[in-house]
């Protein structure tokens, strides 16, 4: 994973993150136009901006739109804030980055089987995919398909819309019986 990971870098510094990923969220922020606490009125409304100064959230959000990931328009006295589609896919790179399985009190004995095909040309999506399979403790099962005991289906269906996959190139079974499972069982610690 960690050799695509400049192919889909997110920004290195924490206010950079907490900026894009509210705007992947909120998808657009409007500020008073008119009001010289531009800044101020902007960390007001966005909470998790707060823990910094107005000059570090003015800064980065310019060195956001030189970099191309967001854009300012103006427009009956309202300033509106958003991400262009560079900065969505940064942005949606750090979903995936963050992107963890739940792990639950007690297994419900239902084993996941993520079968995949995907075509040569996609062959570094095919490549991150099966990176963020491992960090997300899939077990190889067979070729192009993998394993988890735990329910995963938002995990993975945000996957396959991250990476624009489609149904017949990427498919989550869901099955009691895989048969031959005590290797697994002992891998997850389910014995």
């Amino acid at each position: 994973m960690n050799k695509y990971r400049n192919y889909f870098s997110s920004p290195k510094s924490e206010i950079a993150k907490d900026i894009l990923r509210f705007l992947i969220i909120g998808g657009m922020v409007t500020i008073a136009a008119t009001s010289p606490f531009f800044i101020v009125n902007l960390i007001k409304s966005v909470k998790r901006l707060k823990k910094y100064s107005n000059k570090k959230v003015y800064d980065t959000f310019y060195k956001l739109e030189k970099q191309g990931l967001v854009n300012f328009y103006e427009k009956n006295n309202q300033i509106y804030i958003f991400l262009t589609e560079k900065g969505k896919k940064k942005a949606g790179w750090m979903q995936i980055d963050d992107l963890k399985i739940e792990k639950p009190n007690k297994w419900d004995g239902k084993w996941r089987i993520l079968l995949f095909d995907i075509a040569e040309m996609k062959r570094t999506y095919r490549e991150a995919l099966r990176g963020k399979l491992k960090e997300l403790n899939f077990q190889l099962f067979q070729k192009s398909a993998w394993i988890n005991p735990y329910d995963c289906v938002k995990e993975i269906n945000l996957l396959k819309s991250f990476f624009g996959l489609s149904d017949k190139e990427i498919k989550l079974i869901v099955s009691r019986e895989i048969g031959g499972d005590k290797k697994f069982k002992k891998l997850f610690g389910l014995d």
